[in-house]
């Protein structure tokens, strides 16, 4: 019997977390990747020829904000930008305008807009009012949700709150239940409180004051506070963002007694540094704030030992205007990471000599496992979602002109740097979004994706 042709097929050397295929091809049948060789290419209805390209699997961020600027009208031109860069599945965090996803019906309305909205597709996180949302828990989590959020630190009473510690666990008792990992903004209060205060009062507001009002030690102790709750409860407790090698120490010696403990590390805490922040002001503020150029060094010695949950952008499109000023602690904190983040990430790849098989690990596979959306996003493996990263090797500069969402948000941090790849193509479930110049999806190509399962991955294998 003749087999009858695949939809697509997409030829380019292959990514996969453990190795490269040269020349090997990928093969779409639906939405689906319906094989996966090297050699002559199978028959197919269409052939995207992408020779001497790098084809790596859709990234899956596994932190970003599209709503924390202006609500969910943010997702539309949030998901647009990860077309554009490659990120075909984003998990966006509850924490939006004019208030969080606290319940299931919140979360269904949030759904909707994703579904009419979105170019890629989007996992949502779930969190809990500031008091008695804890009987919330169990509906969000039946509603699809991947993950909950919790936050040590007090944005916004109502849409980012800190959580108490009785109210803490009595949330993660019951999120232990549902099985879904709790993911922590991890800075002390406190800490942090009196020495803003501190700094204000001296009359010090430049840039530099943001990362000395917020050191590491405001990271560590809330570390050590949530991991310890989760060894009580059960939870699977993870670091939303450390910005220091110590935070994944903690990790792995709290999973070392039993605990269910994980962190991940965001791209800027890879390759920023004190002195970007005293360069970029307001446009380098995000929380936490960058470290030292040693402690860089030793973010990438912990990723490479395996201790990094995975990586992700932390992307948060302030608008430009609430990022400018003189004062530091009126800027906005959050940067913009999501179309820089498949070219930013390969460069510092290629920069140290490590193999790009730790983008498609870190920067899909793992992310997609730890959110219970593996094996439908985050591999290049039959059976998967078709989400491909077409990525052209050559010499080029971030320009953040290219920037695809609203005018007011087409700013990056990463603008001017030297890269060493460029997005050439997006595809999603097989239908290609981006192809090098423009967004070709239109709102609501995205799909909303549940959590496919219940399973906590702790990437201890």
């Amino acid at each position: 019997m003749t087999q009858l042709p695949y939809d697509r097929v997409l030829r380019g050397n292959l990514v996969l977390p453990d190795r490269v295929v040269q020349d090997g091809y990928i093969a779409v049948r639906g939405e689906t990747i319906a094989a996966i060789g090297e050699g002559a290419l199978p028959p197919a209805n269409a052939v995207h020829d992408f020779s001497g390209h790098t084809l790596l699997p859709g990234l899956v961020d596994g932190h970003m904000h599209t709503s924390s600027a202006i609500g969910w009208a943010g997702i539309e031109g949030a998901t647009r930008s990860a077309a554009a860069g490659g990120v075909t599945t984003c998990v966006d965090m509850p924490y939006d305008v004019p208030r969080a996803v606290t319940n299931a019906g919140i979360f269904a309305e949030k759904v909707e807009v994703v579904n009419s909205t979105a170019h890629v597709d989007v996992a949502l996180y779930g969190t809990i009012t500031k008091q008695g949302g804890v009987d919330a828990i169990a509906g969000l989590a039946e509603a699809g949700a991947c993950s909950f959020k919790l936050s040590t630190y007090e944005y916004d009473a109502v849409r980012f709150p800190r959580i108490d510690h009785p109210t803490m666990v009595a949330a993660f008792r019951e999120i232990a239940k549902t099985g879904l990992m709790v993911a922590l903004h991890n800075e002390d209060q406190e800490l942090v409180e009196r020495l803003t205060a501190e700094a204000k009062a001296s009359g010090r507001v430049d840039p530099i004051m943001h990362a000395r009002t917020r050191p590491p030690l405001a990271e560590t102790m809330a570390d050590l506070e949530i991991f310890e709750i989760g060894m009580e409860t059960g939870a699977h407790v993870h670091i939303a963002h450390s910005s220091v090698a110590r935070g994944f120490d903690i990790a792995e010696s709290f999973r070392a007694q039993g605990g269910r403990s994980t962190g991940e590390a965001c791209l800027q805490y890879l390759c920023m540094t004190e002195e970007d922040l005293v360069r970029l002001k307001g446009f380098g503020k995000c929380n936490p704030p960058f470290r030292t150029a040693e402690e860089v060094e030793r973010m990438w010695a912990a990723l490479v030992a395996g201790k990094v949950a995975y990586v992700s952008t932390d992307h948060a499109p302030w608008p430009r205007e609430k990022k400018l000023g003189d004062d530091i602690f009126a800027c906005g904190a959050g940067l913009t990471g999501m179309q820089s983040f498949a070219p930013v990430f390969y460069s510092l790849l290629v920069e140290r000599g490590l193999p790009l098989t730790l983008m498609a690990k870190y920067g899909a596979e793992r992310t997609a496992k730890f959110h219970g959306l593996y094996p439908k996003k985050g591999a290049l493996r039959v059976g998967s979602d078709a989400d491909v990263l077409v990525m052209q090797e050559g010499d080029f500069t971030f320009d953040e002109a290219i920037i695809q969402d609203r005018e007011e948000t087409r700013w990056s941090p990463y603008h001017g740097r030297p890269v060493k790849a460029r997005v050439a193509a997006t595809f999603l479930r097989g239908q290609q979004l981006w192809d090098g110049e423009a967004v070709l999806a239109a709102p609501g190509t995205g799909r909303f994706v549940p959590r496919q399962h219940r399973d906590s991955y702790l990437g201890t294998d």
